[in-house]
């Protein structure tokens, strides 16, 4: 078996991120990301994303969606005219 070193930062964010995505060490969470960029990095194979949806992200993405459903959001009109508004009022400062 090989071995790959890490600096004491980068180890300690691989290890956070390993944690967050639930992997039991920081080895396999690096031996599950350099597998997947090999895949993806391979011209005949669809690169295959489930390892991105972590239960972390999936429960972000129910809340997200759960406020839209609720009306808990702006629509693409109102965002531009918060926007807008945002713009002239920086203007007339500058």
């Amino acid at each position: 078996m090989h071995q790959v070193q890490l600096d004491e930062r980068l180890y300690k964010d691989a290890q956070r991120r390993a944690t967050e995505a639930g992997f039991s060490s920081v080895d396999e969470y690096v031996a599950d990301i350099v597998s997947h960029d090999l895949v993806e990095g391979s011209e005949d194979q669809t690169p295959n994303l489930d390892h991105l949806f972590t239960p972390e992200r999936l429960a972000l993405i129910d809340a997200a969606a759960a406020e839209i459903r609720d009306g808990d959001c702006l629509t693409a009109d109102q965002v531009r005219e918060h926007f807008k508004q945002k713009r002239e009022a920086w203007i007339q400062k500058g």
